[in-house]
C-alpha cells in the first residue's frame, strides 16, 4: 500500500506524512490540479510504453496527456488512487495504444470505403453516358442494321441464328452487323465516350 493512502475502515497513523497526491487531496484542492498527477519517471515510462505500442511519436503527448487525465478522473470521482501509479499508468497507456491502432483502422476502412463509391458512382456515370451515347447511336442506324445489332448483341443470337430468323443469306447478316458496328464506334469516337 501507498504511503499516505488510507483504506477504508483503517485510521490514519498520527505520524504517517499524508502523500501528496492523494487523490482525495487534489479533488479537494485546485490547485493541486495544475500539478502534474505523474512524476518525469512516469511519464518516460508512459512514453515508452506507447513507443512500444506503434503510436507515432506526434501522438505520444496526446497519449501521455490520457493517461493523467485518467489518473485525474479516478481521483475527481474520489477513487482511491492506484497502488503502484507506474504500472496503472503503462496499463492505460497499453489500452490508450491499442484504442488507437483501432480508431486509426476504422478511419482507414472509412476512407477505403468512401473511395470505393466514388469509384463506383464514377463507373455508374460513365456506363448511363455510355448507354445514352449507344442508344442515340442505335437511333441514326438503319432499320436492318438497328435490327440486326438488337438481334445479336441484345438478344445474344448468332449470325446463323439471325440470317434464319431474318430469312437472309449469313454474308447480308455479317455485312449488316459489320456497318451497324462501325458506324456506333464513330458515333462513341464523336461524342468521346471511348
Amino acid at each position: 500500500m501507498r504511503r499516505g493512502t488510507l483504506r477504508r475502515g483503517r485510521k490514519a497513523d498520527p505520524g504517517e506524512a499524508q502523500d501528496p497526491r492523494n487523490p482525495q487531496d487534489l479533488a479537494r484542492d485546485p490547485q493541486d490540479l495544475a500539478r502534474d498527477p505523474l512524476d518525469p519517471a512516469q511519464v518516460s515510462r508512459v512514453r515508452a510504453v506507447l513507443a512500444l505500442g506503434g503510436v507515432p511519436a506526434s501522438e505520444l503527448p496526446d497519449g501521455v496527456q490520457q493517461v493523467r487525465l485518467k489518473l485525474l478522473e479516478r481521483a475527481a470521482g474520489g477513487r482511491e488512487a492506484p497502488r503502484d501509479v507506474s504500472a496503472w499508468a503503462a496499463v492505460v497507456a497499453s489500452n490508450w495504444a491499442m484504442d488507437y491502432h483501432r480508431a486509426r483502422r476504422r478511419q482507414e476502412r472509412l476512407g477505403e470505403r468512401l473511395a470505393s463509391l466514388r469509384t463506383e458512382s464514377h463507373a455508374v456515370e460513365e456506363a448511363k453516358v455510355l448507354s445514352m451515347t449507344v442508344a442515340k447511336g442505335l437511333d441514326e442506324l438503319t432499320d436492318t442494321q438497328r435490327q440486326v445489332v438488337v438481334l445479336r448483341f441484345y438478344s445474344d443470337l448468332s449470325v446463323r441464328a439471325i440470317a434464319e430468323r431474318l430469312g437472309v443469306p449469313e454474308g447480308t447478316v455479317k455485312s449488316r452487323l459489320h456497318g451497324a458496328v462501325r458506324a456506333l464506334r464513330a458515333r462513341l469516337h464523336e461524342d468521346e465516350v471511348v
